[in-house]
Protein backbone atom coordinates (compact mmCIF):
# COMPACT_ATOMS: atom_id res chain seq x y z
CA UNK A 1 0.00 0.00 0.00
CA UNK A 2 1.42 3.37 -1.03
CA UNK A 3 1.33 6.45 1.12
CA UNK A 4 -1.11 9.11 -0.01
CA UNK A 5 0.17 12.57 -0.94
CA UNK A 6 -1.07 15.16 1.54
CA UNK A 7 -2.54 18.20 -0.20
CA UNK A 8 -2.90 21.69 1.24
CA UNK A 9 -5.08 24.11 -0.73
CA UNK A 10 -4.58 27.86 -0.52
CA UNK A 11 -7.78 29.67 -1.50
CA UNK A 12 -10.25 26.95 -0.53
CA UNK A 13 -13.32 29.15 -0.32
CA UNK A 14 -16.14 27.02 1.15
CA UNK A 15 -18.89 28.70 -0.88
CA UNK A 16 -17.52 29.21 -4.38
CA UNK A 17 -14.37 29.17 -6.48
CA UNK A 18 -12.21 26.90 -8.56
CA UNK A 19 -10.88 24.91 -5.61
CA UNK A 20 -14.39 23.81 -4.63
CA UNK A 21 -15.56 23.13 -8.19
CA UNK A 22 -12.49 21.36 -9.57
CA UNK A 23 -9.70 20.55 -7.12
CA UNK A 24 -11.75 19.09 -4.27
CA UNK A 25 -13.67 16.61 -6.50
CA UNK A 26 -10.43 15.65 -8.26
CA UNK A 27 -8.62 14.97 -4.98
CA UNK A 28 -11.55 13.04 -3.52
CA UNK A 29 -11.68 10.80 -6.58
CA UNK A 30 -7.98 9.94 -6.52
CA UNK A 31 -6.42 7.13 -4.49
CA UNK A 32 -3.11 8.97 -4.60
CA UNK A 33 -4.08 12.14 -2.71
CA UNK A 34 -5.63 13.11 0.63
CA UNK A 35 -6.84 16.58 1.58
CA UNK A 36 -4.61 17.44 4.52
CA UNK A 37 -5.28 21.17 4.89
CA UNK A 38 -7.17 24.18 3.59
CA UNK A 39 -6.50 27.88 4.02
CA UNK A 40 -8.45 31.08 3.50
CA UNK A 41 -7.88 34.61 4.78
CA UNK A 42 -10.49 34.40 7.55
CA UNK A 43 -10.70 31.89 10.40
CA UNK A 44 -14.45 31.47 9.97
CA UNK A 45 -14.24 30.52 6.30
CA UNK A 46 -11.14 28.36 6.85
CA UNK A 47 -12.94 26.27 9.47
CA UNK A 48 -16.05 26.11 7.30
CA UNK A 49 -13.91 24.85 4.40
CA UNK A 50 -12.33 22.21 6.62
CA UNK A 51 -15.76 20.93 7.63
CA UNK A 52 -17.28 21.09 4.16
CA UNK A 53 -14.39 19.50 2.31
CA UNK A 54 -13.27 17.04 4.99
CA UNK A 55 -9.77 18.42 5.47
CA UNK A 56 -7.71 17.56 8.53
CA UNK A 57 -6.38 21.07 9.23
CA UNK A 58 -7.51 24.67 8.65
CA UNK A 59 -5.26 27.72 8.38
CA UNK A 60 -5.38 31.45 7.82
CA UNK A 61 -1.58 31.63 7.54
CA UNK A 62 -0.39 30.20 4.20
CA UNK A 63 3.17 29.84 5.47
CA UNK A 64 1.97 27.69 8.36
CA UNK A 65 0.07 25.47 5.94
CA UNK A 66 3.15 25.10 3.73
CA UNK A 67 5.33 24.14 6.69
CA UNK A 68 2.95 21.60 8.18
CA UNK A 69 4.39 18.06 8.07
CA UNK A 70 1.10 16.57 6.81
CA UNK A 71 1.28 18.72 3.66
CA UNK A 72 3.37 17.31 0.79
CA UNK A 73 1.82 19.31 -2.05
CA UNK A 74 0.71 22.95 -1.85
CA UNK A 75 -2.05 23.91 -4.30
CA UNK A 76 -2.38 27.64 -5.07
CA UNK A 77 -5.85 28.73 -6.25
CA UNK A 78 -5.88 32.43 -5.30
CA UNK A 79 -5.70 35.64 -7.34
CA UNK A 80 -2.79 35.83 -9.78
CA UNK A 81 -0.97 38.79 -8.11
CA UNK A 82 -0.64 36.70 -4.94
CA UNK A 83 0.92 33.67 -6.65
CA UNK A 84 4.57 34.68 -6.37
CA UNK A 85 4.51 35.19 -2.61
CA UNK A 86 2.57 32.01 -1.86
CA UNK A 87 4.49 29.77 -4.27
CA UNK A 88 7.79 31.14 -2.94
CA UNK A 89 6.76 30.27 0.62
CA UNK A 90 5.80 26.74 -0.39
CA UNK A 91 9.09 26.21 -2.23
CA UNK A 92 11.02 27.57 0.76
CA UNK A 93 9.28 24.93 2.88
CA UNK A 94 10.50 22.24 0.47
CA UNK A 95 7.01 21.32 -0.76
CA UNK A 96 5.82 20.30 -4.19
CA UNK A 97 3.54 22.91 -5.79
CA UNK A 98 0.55 22.91 -8.12
CA UNK A 99 -0.25 26.52 -9.06
CA UNK A 100 -3.19 27.59 -11.17
CA UNK A 101 -2.61 29.30 -14.51
CA UNK A 102 -1.60 32.10 -15.00
CA UNK A 103 1.45 31.28 -12.91
CA UNK A 104 2.47 34.93 -12.55
CA UNK A 105 1.91 38.36 -14.05
CA UNK A 106 5.11 38.33 -16.14
CA UNK A 107 7.58 35.92 -17.69
CA UNK A 108 10.30 37.40 -15.46
CA UNK A 109 8.36 36.41 -12.36
CA UNK A 110 7.71 32.98 -13.86
CA UNK A 111 11.42 32.49 -14.58
CA UNK A 112 12.27 33.32 -10.98
CA UNK A 113 9.76 30.76 -9.67
CA UNK A 114 11.00 28.12 -12.10
CA UNK A 115 14.58 28.70 -10.90
CA UNK A 116 13.48 28.54 -7.27
CA UNK A 117 11.63 25.26 -7.88
CA UNK A 118 14.66 23.73 -9.57
CA UNK A 119 16.90 24.85 -6.73
CA UNK A 120 14.47 23.34 -4.21
CA UNK A 121 14.47 20.03 -6.07
CA UNK A 122 10.68 19.70 -5.94
CA UNK A 123 7.97 19.09 -8.51
CA UNK A 124 6.35 22.37 -9.53
CA UNK A 125 3.43 22.16 -11.98
CA UNK A 126 1.02 24.69 -13.44
CA UNK A 127 -2.68 24.23 -14.17
CA UNK A 128 -2.63 23.88 -17.96
CA UNK A 129 -5.03 20.96 -17.93
CA UNK A 130 -6.53 21.27 -21.42
CA UNK A 131 -3.71 19.12 -22.79
CA UNK A 132 -5.00 16.17 -20.74
CA UNK A 133 -8.50 16.08 -22.25
CA UNK A 134 -8.90 12.62 -23.88
CA UNK A 135 -9.75 14.02 -27.31
CA UNK A 136 -6.80 16.43 -27.17
CA UNK A 137 -4.50 13.50 -26.40
CA UNK A 138 -6.05 11.54 -29.27
CA UNK A 139 -5.77 14.44 -31.74
CA UNK A 140 -2.09 14.83 -30.90
CA UNK A 141 -1.50 11.12 -31.46
CA UNK A 142 -3.38 11.13 -34.78
CA UNK A 143 -1.40 14.08 -36.11
CA UNK A 144 1.88 12.46 -35.06
CA UNK A 145 0.79 9.25 -36.81
CA UNK A 146 0.02 11.11 -40.04
CA UNK A 147 -3.76 10.64 -39.94
CA UNK A 148 -4.32 13.93 -41.79
CA UNK A 149 -1.00 14.05 -43.62
CA UNK A 150 1.11 17.17 -43.31
CA UNK A 151 -0.56 19.90 -41.28
CA UNK A 152 -1.08 22.98 -43.43
CA UNK A 153 -3.05 25.35 -41.24
CA UNK A 154 -5.24 25.69 -38.17
CA UNK A 155 -8.02 27.95 -36.97
CA UNK A 156 -8.60 28.35 -33.24
CA UNK A 157 -11.63 30.10 -31.73
CA UNK A 158 -12.81 30.29 -28.14
CA UNK A 159 -15.31 32.61 -26.47
CA UNK A 160 -16.47 33.14 -22.89
CA UNK A 161 -19.67 34.56 -21.46
CA UNK A 162 -17.63 36.53 -18.89
CA UNK A 163 -18.33 40.26 -19.00
CA UNK A 164 -21.48 39.93 -21.08
CA UNK A 165 -23.47 42.04 -18.63
CA UNK A 166 -22.93 45.49 -17.14
CA UNK A 167 -23.01 44.24 -13.54
CA UNK A 168 -20.38 41.64 -12.63
CA UNK A 169 -19.55 39.87 -9.33
CA UNK A 170 -17.14 41.67 -7.02
CA UNK A 171 -14.70 38.75 -6.96
CA UNK A 172 -14.12 39.12 -10.72
CA UNK A 173 -13.50 42.89 -10.64
CA UNK A 174 -9.72 42.62 -10.54
CA UNK A 175 -9.66 40.67 -13.82
CA UNK A 176 -10.73 43.77 -15.75
CA UNK A 177 -7.44 45.47 -14.79
CA UNK A 178 -4.73 44.60 -17.33
CA UNK A 179 -1.93 44.96 -14.77
CA UNK A 180 -3.15 41.99 -12.69
CA UNK A 181 -2.28 39.41 -15.34
CA UNK A 182 -5.69 37.74 -15.03
CA UNK A 183 -7.56 39.04 -18.07
CA UNK A 184 -8.72 37.38 -21.25
CA UNK A 185 -5.31 37.48 -22.93
CA UNK A 186 -3.54 35.71 -20.09
CA UNK A 187 -6.24 33.25 -18.98
CA UNK A 188 -8.18 32.10 -22.03
CA UNK A 189 -5.41 33.20 -24.38
CA UNK A 190 -2.86 31.20 -22.40
CA UNK A 191 -4.99 28.05 -22.20
CA UNK A 192 -5.81 28.09 -25.92
CA UNK A 193 -2.20 28.76 -26.93
CA UNK A 194 -1.01 25.90 -24.76
CA UNK A 195 -3.64 23.61 -26.28
CA UNK A 196 -2.56 24.59 -29.80
CA UNK A 197 1.12 24.04 -29.11
CA UNK A 198 0.49 20.72 -27.40
CA UNK A 199 -1.37 19.42 -30.44
CA UNK A 200 0.51 21.16 -33.26
CA UNK A 201 3.98 21.86 -31.91
CA UNK A 202 5.82 25.06 -30.91
CA UNK A 203 4.83 28.47 -32.21
CA UNK A 204 7.73 30.12 -34.03
CA UNK A 205 6.38 33.63 -34.56
CA UNK A 206 3.29 35.50 -33.44
CA UNK A 207 1.57 38.83 -34.05
CA UNK A 208 -1.63 40.04 -32.44
CA UNK A 209 -4.26 42.71 -32.04
CA UNK A 210 -6.39 43.34 -28.96
CA UNK A 211 -9.34 45.56 -28.18
CA UNK A 212 -11.51 46.59 -25.25
CA UNK A 213 -14.98 46.50 -26.78
CA UNK A 214 -17.09 46.38 -23.60
CA UNK A 215 -15.74 49.38 -21.75
CA UNK A 216 -18.15 49.67 -18.83
CA UNK A 217 -18.77 47.33 -15.92
CA UNK A 218 -20.07 47.76 -12.37
CA UNK A 219 -19.59 45.70 -9.27
CA UNK A 220 -22.97 44.03 -8.80
CA UNK A 221 -22.89 44.13 -5.01
CA UNK A 222 -22.04 47.84 -4.69
CA UNK A 223 -22.74 49.56 -8.01
CA UNK A 224 -19.13 50.83 -8.09
CA UNK A 225 -17.79 51.51 -11.58
CA UNK A 226 -14.88 49.38 -12.83
CA UNK A 227 -12.10 50.93 -14.90
CA UNK A 228 -11.77 48.38 -17.71
CA UNK A 229 -8.26 48.16 -19.17
CA UNK A 230 -7.93 44.41 -19.84
CA UNK A 231 -8.79 43.55 -23.48
CA UNK A 232 -11.86 41.45 -24.18
CA UNK A 233 -10.83 40.67 -27.76
CA UNK A 234 -7.63 38.95 -28.91
CA UNK A 235 -6.80 38.07 -32.50
CA UNK A 236 -3.47 36.54 -33.47
CA UNK A 237 -1.63 35.04 -36.42
CA UNK A 238 1.03 32.45 -35.68
CA UNK A 239 3.63 30.50 -37.60
CA UNK A 240 4.43 27.02 -36.30
CA UNK A 241 7.81 25.31 -36.27
CA UNK A 242 6.62 22.78 -38.81
CA UNK A 243 5.70 25.54 -41.28
CA UNK A 244 1.92 25.54 -40.75
CA UNK A 245 0.08 28.78 -40.01
CA UNK A 246 -2.66 29.40 -37.45
CA UNK A 247 -5.32 32.06 -36.96
CA UNK A 248 -6.62 32.57 -33.43
CA UNK A 249 -9.52 34.57 -31.98
CA UNK A 250 -10.58 34.52 -28.34
CA UNK A 251 -13.05 36.89 -26.76
CA UNK A 252 -15.22 37.69 -23.75
CA UNK A 253 -18.78 38.96 -23.61
CA UNK A 254 -20.34 36.21 -25.74
CA UNK A 255 -24.05 36.39 -24.97
CA UNK A 256 -25.34 33.79 -27.44
CA UNK A 257 -23.21 30.65 -27.67
CA UNK A 258 -19.81 30.54 -26.00
CA UNK A 259 -17.82 27.72 -27.55
CA UNK A 260 -14.40 26.48 -28.57
CA UNK A 261 -13.30 25.18 -31.96
CA UNK A 262 -9.86 24.10 -33.19
CA UNK A 263 -9.87 23.06 -36.85
CA UNK A 264 -6.67 21.55 -38.23
CA UNK A 265 -6.30 21.11 -42.00
CA UNK A 266 -3.80 18.69 -43.50
CA UNK A 267 -2.90 17.24 -46.87
CA UNK A 268 -4.96 14.12 -46.17
CA UNK A 269 -7.90 15.43 -44.15
CA UNK A 270 -9.09 17.64 -41.33
CA UNK A 271 -9.44 17.25 -37.58
CA UNK A 272 -11.80 19.39 -35.51
CA UNK A 273 -11.90 19.73 -31.73
CA UNK A 274 -15.27 21.23 -30.83
CA UNK A 275 -16.92 21.97 -27.51
CA UNK A 276 -19.78 19.57 -26.84
CA UNK A 277 -23.19 20.79 -28.06
CA UNK A 278 -24.71 20.57 -24.58
CA UNK A 279 -21.89 22.62 -23.05
CA UNK A 280 -23.03 25.28 -20.59
CA UNK A 281 -21.60 28.81 -21.07
CA UNK A 282 -19.37 28.61 -18.02
CA UNK A 283 -17.61 25.47 -19.25
CA UNK A 284 -17.17 26.32 -22.93
CA UNK A 285 -13.49 27.07 -22.41
CA UNK A 286 -11.13 24.35 -23.70
CA UNK A 287 -9.50 23.67 -20.33
CA UNK A 288 -12.86 23.15 -18.60
CA UNK A 289 -15.51 21.68 -20.86
CA UNK A 290 -15.69 18.53 -22.96
CA UNK A 291 -14.20 18.70 -26.44
CA UNK A 292 -15.49 16.35 -29.12
CA UNK A 293 -13.14 15.20 -31.90
CA UNK A 294 -14.21 14.87 -35.53
CA UNK A 295 -12.27 13.73 -38.57
CA UNK A 296 -13.11 14.77 -42.13
CA UNK A 297 -11.70 12.49 -44.83
CA UNK A 298 -11.35 13.31 -48.55
CA UNK A 299 -14.59 12.71 -50.42
CA UNK A 300 -16.67 12.26 -47.25
CA UNK A 301 -20.04 13.98 -46.93
CA UNK A 302 -19.95 13.91 -43.12
CA UNK A 303 -17.27 13.80 -40.43
CA UNK A 304 -16.41 10.73 -38.38
CA UNK A 305 -16.62 11.03 -34.61
CA UNK A 306 -13.42 9.92 -32.90
CA UNK A 307 -14.24 8.53 -29.46
CA UNK A 308 -11.28 8.03 -27.13
CA UNK A 309 -11.49 5.50 -24.33
CA UNK A 310 -13.29 6.74 -21.22
CA UNK A 311 -11.27 6.99 -18.02
CA UNK A 312 -12.13 7.30 -14.35
CA UNK A 313 -12.15 11.10 -14.60
CA UNK A 314 -15.00 10.95 -17.13
CA UNK A 315 -17.46 10.31 -14.29
CA UNK A 316 -16.47 13.49 -12.43
CA UNK A 317 -18.20 16.89 -12.72
CA UNK A 318 -17.06 18.39 -16.00
CA UNK A 319 -15.02 21.18 -14.38
CA UNK A 320 -13.04 18.64 -12.36
CA UNK A 321 -12.32 16.07 -15.08
CA UNK A 322 -9.24 17.58 -16.73
CA UNK A 323 -7.91 18.77 -13.37
CA UNK A 324 -8.17 15.16 -12.13
CA UNK A 325 -6.20 14.02 -15.15
CA UNK A 326 -3.47 16.53 -14.35
CA UNK A 327 -3.38 15.26 -10.76
CA UNK A 328 -3.01 11.72 -12.12
CA UNK A 329 -0.02 12.83 -14.20
CA UNK A 330 1.43 14.66 -11.19
CA UNK A 331 1.14 11.53 -9.04
CA UNK A 332 2.89 9.47 -11.72
CA UNK A 333 5.71 12.01 -11.92
CA UNK A 334 6.20 11.86 -8.16
CA UNK A 335 6.14 8.05 -8.21
CA UNK A 336 8.42 7.61 -11.23
CA UNK A 337 10.67 10.66 -10.72
CA UNK A 338 9.65 11.99 -14.14
CA UNK A 339 8.67 15.48 -15.33
CA UNK A 340 5.74 15.12 -17.74
CA UNK A 341 3.20 17.42 -16.07
CA UNK A 342 3.26 21.06 -17.30
CA UNK A 343 6.10 22.70 -15.39
CA UNK A 344 6.96 26.19 -14.25
CA UNK A 345 9.41 26.32 -17.18
CA UNK A 346 6.50 25.55 -19.52
CA UNK A 347 4.62 28.39 -17.85
CA UNK A 348 7.59 30.74 -18.28
CA UNK A 349 7.72 30.02 -22.01
CA UNK A 350 3.97 30.53 -22.36
CA UNK A 351 4.12 33.82 -20.48
CA UNK A 352 6.95 34.94 -22.78
CA UNK A 353 4.87 34.00 -25.83
CA UNK A 354 1.93 36.02 -24.53
CA UNK A 355 4.19 39.01 -23.90
CA UNK A 356 5.33 38.89 -27.51
CA UNK A 357 1.75 39.65 -28.51
CA UNK A 358 1.89 42.95 -26.63
CA UNK A 359 4.69 44.22 -28.90
CA UNK A 360 2.15 45.30 -31.53
CA UNK A 361 1.18 48.96 -30.79
CA UNK A 362 -2.47 48.03 -31.22
CA UNK A 363 -2.05 45.47 -28.44
CA UNK A 364 -0.18 47.58 -25.91
CA UNK A 365 -0.57 46.37 -22.33
CA UNK A 366 -1.07 49.21 -19.82
CA UNK A 367 1.77 49.53 -17.34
Amino acid sequence: MYQQIGVGILGANPDRGWAARAHIPAIRASPHFALAAVATTRAESAHAARERFGATHAFTDPVALSRHPDVDLVVVTVKVPEHVELVTAALAAGKHVYCEWPLTRTSTEAAALAEAAEQAGVLAVVGLQARFAPTVVRAREMIADGAIGTVLSANLFSSRAKGGTLDVPAWTAYTYDATTGAGLVEVLGGHTLDLAQHVLGPIRDLSARTAVRIQQHRIAETGEAIAVTAPDQLLAIAGLDGGAVMAMHVHDGEIARPHTRLEISGTAGTLTLLSAPETEPQVAQPQIGRLDLWQWRPGATAPVSILPDADEASALPIEAANVARLYRRLAADLRDHTRHAPSFRDAQRLHALIERMWVNPSATKPS
